[in-house]
């Protein structure tokens, strides 16, 4: 059981399957992440956030930056 369920914004879009995408990346490397929908669904703007628990925010991070990278 993990010290901490609390969970951080690791990156943030306005394109859904991006988010969608990334999620994926970060779950096939064995991070579990949620996405927080927060665009308006009828004037679309806002953000769509995803977050992972705060044990896994550092290396969240450098996988994302690695994927956008060769993506």
């Amino acid at each position: 059981m993990g010290k901490t369920s609390e969970k951080i914004l690791v990156y943030s879009t306005n394109k859904l399957f991006e988010a969608e995408l990334i999620k994926q990346h970060l779950m096939n490397n064995e991070i579990q992440a949620f996405i927080l929908n927060k665009m308006d669904s009828a004037l679309r703007f806002g953000d769509i956030e995803l977050l992972v628990s705060q044990d896994d925010v550092v290396r969240s991070k450098k996988l994302i930056a690695d994927y956008l990278a060769n993506e």
